[in-house]
C-alpha cells in the first residue's frame, strides 16, 4: 500500500530572520515548518506576515511543551489552543518529542523519559487524549538523550511500543538517531530499520556539535555531516522517500547555503526513486 504523506519534498523551519530573504525570493521550498507555541495570539503586522506564508506554503507544527512524559495532568486547554492554530493555518500535521519538560513549573529543556514499561502506557495514553481532543493523528519524534534513567528496556523497544499504542505516527529524526548512536553506542543503521516506516509522518534532519570522540550535542546549529546524509540515503532506500525538513535553528547562514542544503535532500531523493521497488534493502 502506498503511504500517504501530509506534505512533500523538502522542507524548511521557518525562523523569523528568515522571513524577509524568503518574502523577496521564491523559492523550491516544499513545505515549512514552525513550533505553534512562537506563532499562536501572534497578532498585527508580524501575524499577517506569517499568514501570507501559511498561504503560500503547506506547513507542518512541532511543538514544544506539551509534555509528553511528564507526571503532571495534560494540560488539555493549551491542546485545544493548539488545534484552534492548526485549523486556523491548515497544518498538515502536529508532532512532538517523545520526552518531558515540566515538572510543577517549565524546565525550558528536553528531558529524556525511562525507557520503563509504565512509562510506555503514561505516554501512550496522553498521545491518544491529545488526538482524542484534536480529531486527529499526531506524530512523536525520537528524541537525542544524554543519559538512560532506570532503563528496562531499549530505546528502540521503547518507541515502538509507544508508537504501536498510542496509534500515532512517528516524526524520524535521523540525526538524533546518529547523535544517540555515538553517545550511547550503538549501530545507528541497524537501530533505523527496526523502526515501522509505515508511521513515518515526516523527517528531520540536522547539524551537531561534537564535544568529544564519544559525546555529540544535538544543537541544529551546523550544517549537516557525510554520515547523517548517508543515514539518511540509507532511509530512502530502506522505507522509500518520505519527507524530510531541513532544522536549523542559529547560527543562520545566508539563505542561498540552506537551499543548498535543501536541494541536497532532493538529489538523494531522486537517486533512490529512480531504483526499482524490488531492488531496494527494503520497505516500509
Amino acid at each position: 500500500m502506498t503511504r500517504v504523506h501530509p506534505v512533500q519534498g523538502s522542507g524548511l523551519g521557518l525562523r523569523r530572520a528568515l522571513m524577509g530573504p524568503l518574502e523577496d525570493q521564491p523559492s523550491a521550498i516544499g513545505f515549512m515548518e514552525v513550533a505553534p507555541e512562537n506563532w499562536i495570539d501572534i497578532g498585527g503586522p508580524l501575524g499577517r506576515r506569517f499568514r501570507a506564508f501559511t498561504e503560500r506554503y503547506p506547513f507542518v507544527c512541532h511543538g514544544l511543551s506539551l509534555n509528553l512524559g511528564g507526571a503532571a495532568p495534560l494540560d488539555e486547554a493549551f491542546v485545544r489552543r493548539v488545534g484552534q492554530f492548526l485549523d486556523q493555518h491548515q497544518v498538515r500535521c502536529y508532532s512532538e518529542h517523545l520526552s518531558y519538560c515540566a515538572d510543577d513549573g517549565h524546565l525550558y529543556d528536553l528531558m529524556p523519559i525511562p525507557f520503563i514499561e509504565e512509562a510506555v502506557e503514561h505516554v501512550a495514553a496522553r498521545i491518544r487524549r491529545v488526538q482524542d481532543i484534536l480529531g486527529r493523528r499526531i506524530a512523536i519524534e525520537n528524541v537525542s538523550y544524554y543519559c538512560a534513567p532506570g532503563a528496562r528496556m531499549r530505546e528502540i523497544e521503547f518507541i515502538n511500543a509507544v508508537l504501536e499504542r498510542a496509534d500515532c505516527q512517528l516524526l524520524l529524526d535521523v540525526n538524533n538517531i546518529y547523535v544517540n548512536s555515538v553517545n550511547h553506542g550503538y549501530d545507528a543503521g541497524e537501530f533505523l530499520r527496526a523502526l515501522p516506516g509505515e508511521r513515518i509522518a515526516y523527517a528531520h534532519v540536522a547539524g551537531h556539535y561534537v564535544e568529544d570522540e564519544d559525546l555529540i550535542v544535538d544543537t541544529h546549529g551546523a550544517d549537516v555531516i557525510d554520515p547523517v546524509w548517508d543515514l539518511l540515503a540509507g532511509a530512502y532506500e530502506h522505507f522509500g522517500v518520505f519527507p524530510t525538513l531541513l532544522e536549523r535553528d542559529f547560527n543562520l547562514p545566508p539563505l542561498p547555503a540552506l537551499l543548498g542544503e535543501l536541494a541536497r535532500i532532493d538529489a538523494l531523493a531522486a537517486a533512490v526513486s529512480t531504483v526499482a521497488p524490488e531492488a531496494r534493502q527494503g520497505h516500509g
